[in-house]
């Protein structure tokens, strides 16, 4: 693995970003089904729920595997992370994301709910869908860094103006760290075990 330049960056953890919208949109889509099975709908709620399980097969689809092969090429070509490259904390990206798609996140939750007139909870199982697909994603990059026991980061500057896209036009190479760097697992998932104060970050210094 090359070794990056030697200006400083503020890294955020690929599989991060891209689990940071599955917890929202998967329980706004539950919680969408639900009231949409309230809803008698124009077609009844035995051919909506058929639907929208269709639906949420589809979207996981498409989700889970959506830019595969973007993210294989950037992963292979990563570059080693310099030790004074700020390593932004989970918790930051998972804000970053929610806060800059809070917007859209309501839009898509109001257009489930009101999709229930017509198919009862399919709008909500296809938001489910998206959940769960970038959920598999996530696991999915999860044992890419296994593989390479290379834990990978993308540029926050790179990132869309709402902290997505970690495989956008703008992206042009993933950096890499040891897999103790950082707060959070391969995968993106937080770490089991909760380190001492201090021994964190010492921790991801040493790792990169």
């Amino acid at each position: 693995m090359a070794h990056a330049d030697r200006r400083a960056q503020g890294l955020a953890r690929v599989a991060v970003v891209v689990r940071a919208g599955a917890a929202p949109l998967w329980w706004l889509g539950v919680g969408a089904a639900g009231t949409g099975l309230l809803v008698p709908g124009l077609t009844g709620r035995r051919i909506g729920v058929l639907a929208g399980a269709a639906l949420f097969l589809v979207a996981t689809a498409v989700a889970a595997c959506a830019r595969r092969r973007r993210y294989t090429a950037l992963a292979k070509g990563a570059v080693r992370a310099a030790r004074h490259d700020v390593l932004q904390d989970r918790a930051v990206s998972v804000r970053t994301w929610r806060r800059g798609h809070r917007w859209w996140l309501l839009l898509a939750f109001l257009a489930a709910l009101g999709s229930s007139v017509a198919l009862p909870a399919a709008g909500g199982m296809l938001l489910a869908g998206c959940g769960a697909g970038l959920w598999l994603k996530a696991a999915w990059l999860g044992r890419r860094e296994r593989q390479l026991e290379t834990l990978l980061w993308v540029r926050v500057d790179w990132l869309d103006r709402r902290g997505g896209c970690p495989a956008g036009k703008a992206v042009k190479a993933y950096r890499g760290t040891g897999v103790a760097a950082g707060d959070a697992a391969p995968g993106g998932a937080r770490r089991r075990a909760v380190a001492a104060p201090g021994a964190a970050r010492r921790r991801a210094v040493a790792a990169v």
